[in-house]
């Protein structure tokens, strides 16, 4: 009864809104807004396993590459910065002024500096999908128990050991919110990455079937950028509940007392 409920949770929202677009789009004929019907139908005929291998796989690559850029630079700065007190002091400023620059804005940078190749592409995502990550590690870091960081120095635990069984687990909530975060904002870097001299991928695409007026397929190209975002909310839900397993255990727990 419980997966049912849960199932029913789900769906119970999108099957409202595809009732009441239907019911809004009957016997209307709008060239800008197509029916669910026609929507259906030009959506598979569109994103065929050819479309799939010449532009989703691709933008996919990339988006993979740049979110996995993003949290490892993520973490690994923010453990840096936050475990320093004189370094977070020292770059605070330096971080604020970046942090406040909107990936878009570089595009025409990073064409001049890298080119218009995968490079640029995946350095716009890194740019703008890193941000959440540091900033949250930084934050879980500073975060931390006093008591259990003066602990493990009074019993002599090497700084990895700290980092590896204390620093990072303590943290780990607020990093898993960061990484939550940035799968949107990698999500839309993409998209807005590939219409700028580009040959292939979701955003250009998109763009191109805008531009010939192919508007049913253009809508085609947004549904499945939202299905794609479905997917790696899911994923990343089953991973955050193996990564931090222990975590909801103990707010249960909190939660029965």
């Amino acid at each position: 009864m419980t997966y049912i409920r849960s199932f029913l949770n789900i769906v119970a929202l999108p099957l409202i809104l595809l009732f009441i677009w239907f019911l809004a789009t009957l016997g209307e004929e709008s060239f800008f807004v197509p029916t669910p019907q026609l929507l259906v139908e030009t959506f598979i005929n569109t994103w065929t396993v050819d479309r799939f291998v010449g532009d989703v796989f691709p933008s996919l690559g990339r988006l993979i590459v740049g979110i996995t850029l993003s949290i490892l630079i993520g973490i690994i700065g923010g453990l840096l910065i936050g475990s320093f007190r004189w370094l977070r002091a020292l770059l605070e400023p330096t971080l604020e002024f970046f942090r406040a620059i909107p990936p878009t804005v570089l595009i025409p940078v990073l064409m001049l500096l890298v080119g218009i190749g995968d490079e640029m592409k995946v350095s716009v995502i890194v740019l703008g999908a890193v941000w959440p990550i540091l900033l949250n590690t930084i934050e879980g870091v500073r975060s931390m128990d006093e008591v259990l960081a003066d602990t493990s120095r009074t019993y002599g635990m090497t700084k990895i050991n700290s980092i590896r069984y204390l620093i990072l687990p303590s943290a780990m909530p607020q990093i898993m919110a960061g990484i939550r975060q940035s799968l949107s904002i990698a999500l839309i870097l993409m998209v807005i990455s590939e219409m700028f001299a580009s040959t292939e991928g979701l955003g250009f695409t998109i763009v191109q079937f805008q531009r010939s007026f192919a508007i049913p397929e253009m809508w085609s190209g947004i549904v499945l950028l939202g299905l794609i975002g479905v997917i790696l909310s899911f994923v990343f839900q089953l991973a955050e509940r193996w990564i931090l397993g222990w975590y909801h255990g103990l707010r249960e727990i909190e939660q029965a007392a």
